[in-house]
C-alpha cells in the first residue's frame, strides 16, 4: 500500500447563480418562483458549484470529466463514489460571488486480488468571497478500478421489509438523471448511456448519480423532517438503478439521525450519519415546506 498526496489547490470564483438555483427547483419539482437573490440557499444544493470546465477533447473515454482537480494517471479506468463528508459552517446566499478551492487530500494506492486499485479523498471549500473562511467543506472519495465496476446479474430476492420511524418510496427516471448530470457538468455514461452502462461496465441498467441521490437524502431531511445538519456523512454500498423504485428512511437514535437509501430489493445502498447529537442541528422555523408531504410512518 502507498499513501501520496498532492497540494496544488485549483482556485476559482463560482457564483451561487439565481437561475441555477431555480432550475435545481425544477428538477427537484418545486416552485423556482420562490427563490430570489438574498435568499439562503437550501442545504445541499452547492453541488453544481463544484462542477469542473473539462473540455470534451480532455474527457476520460467513459465520459467522466474528472475531479475537478489535476490528478496525475494511474491506469485505473474504472470509477466509483465511495461516499464524501459535508461540514456546514455557515450559509451560502443565492446571488453571491464564492471562492472554490480544491485539491487531491491523499491518494492511497493498493493491490488487491482482483488486482491494482487506488482510493482517491478529494476536498473542496466554498467561501463567500466577503468572508474570512469556507462556510462549507465537502471531501468526497473515489475509488479508481481496473477491471468491470458491475455485473450484468443484479440481485432480485428482496430482503427484509424495511422497518423505519419514517420513510418515503421514490422512482428516479431518465429525465432526472439527465437534468443533475447536466446542472453538475457530469458526462460519465454510466448515468446517460444505457448501451454503455450494460455492454461496457457490466451494470444492469443506468447508474443514480451519487450526488443525486445524497441531494435526495438532504431533501428528505430539509423538506420532511424539518432539519439544517451541521454535518453529514455519506457512505456508497451499492448501487442504485434508473427507474428502480428506491426507498428512503430516517431513524432519530440516542446519537443523533441516520438516513438509509434502500434499492428495489430492500437492501442497504447509501448510508447518512448526520453527526453525533440532537444539539448537532438547527431545527428551521416555522412550518414545514409547502411542497413536503406528510412523513410515512
Amino acid at each position: 500500500m502507498h499513501e501520496s498526496a498532492i497540494e496544488q489547490p485549483v482556485r476559482v470564483n463560482e457564483g451561487c447563480s439565481l437561475t441555477m438555483v431555480r432550475r435545481v427547483a425544477a428538477m427537484l419539482d418545486l416552485d423556482s418562483d420562490t427563490f430570489a437573490e438574498g435568499d439562503v440557499l437550501p442545504r445541499g444544493w452547492h453541488f453544481f458549484m463544484l462542477a469542473g470546465e473539462t473540455r470534451k477533447s480532455a474527457l476520460r473515454p467513459d465520459g467522466f470529466p474528472g475531479l475537478g482537480v489535476p490528478l496525475p494517471d494511474l491506469g485505473l479506468p474504472r470509477l466509483l463514489l465511495g461516499g464524501r463528508t459535508v461540514s456546514y459552517r455557515g450559509d451560502l446566499e443565492i446571488g453571491s460571488v464564492v471562492e472554490r478551492t480544491s485539491f487531491v487530500k491523499k491518494i492511497t494506492e493498493k493491490t488487491t486480488p482482483s488486482g491494482p486499485m487506488a482510493i482517491v479523498t478529494i476536498q473542496h471549500e466554498l467561501r463567500p468571497v466577503s468572508a474570512a473562511s469556507p462556510v462549507l467543506v465537502e471531501t468526497q472519495t473515489y475509488i479508481l478500478l481496473s477491471g468491470k465496476t458491475g455485473s450484468a446479474k443484479a440481485e432480485t430476492t428482496p430482503a427484509a421489509p424495511i422497518q423505519a420511524e419514517y420513510q418515503k418510496l421514490f422512482v428516479p427516471d431518465e429525465t432526472l438523471l439527465f437534468q443533475y448530470s447536466a446542472l453538475g457538468f457530469n458526462s460519465h455514461k454510466i448515468h446517460l448511456d444505457r448501451d454503455y452502462a450494460r455492454i461496457v461496465e457490466g451494470l444492469p441498467d443506468l447508474v443514480v448519480n451519487g450526488g443525486l441521490a445524497t441531494l435526495l437524502l438532504t431533501e428528505f431531511i430539509r423538506t420532511e423532517l424539518g432539519l439544517a445538519p451541521t454535518e453529514i456523512t455519506v457512505k456508497h454500498t451499492a448501487p442504485l438503478y434508473c427507474g428502480r423504485p428506491l426507498t428512503l428512511t430516517a431513524d432519530q437514535g440516542e446519537t443523533g439521525w441516520q438516513l438509509t437509501i434502500f434499492d428495489d430489493t430492500n437492501r442497504v445502498a447509501i448510508t447518512m450519519d448526520l453527526g453525533l447529537g440532537v444539539s448537532d442541528f438547527g431545527f428551521i422555523a416555522g412550518p414545514r415546506s409547502a411542497h413536503a408531504s406528510p412523513p410515512a410512518r
